[in-house]
């Protein structure tokens, strides 16, 4: 929940400690969802579970609707983007 009582969006990016690999995601609770992709029990078979972690948090962005947080994280899958977080966040 963000300020206000209005749920605010998180576009996040994950490194994984072990392998380097990069996770581009985005949520309404980040800490929650931080949890989840560190946990083997609860994280689902996705990505994250394939590959090593631990994840970490190297780079957030908020965004006041989900359709905002969902077109920036397509944008930062996007070969620009990804161009992008290269320089940012390494």
């Amino acid at each position: 929940m963000g300020i206000g009582g209005r749920t605010v969006y998180f576009v996040y990016v994950l490194t994984s400690d072990t392998t380097g690999r990069r996770y581009v995601g985005q949520t309404d609770d980040l800490e929650r969802r931080i949890g989840e992709h560190n946990d083997a029990v609860t994280r689902p078979a996705k990505y994250t579970s394939r590959q090593r972690g631990p994840w970490r948090l190297v780079h957030s962005e908020q965004f006041a609707t989900r359709a905002d947080a969902m077109r920036r994280e397509k944008w930062l899958k996007s070969g620009i983007g990804r161009a992008w977080l290269d320089q940012v966040v390494g």
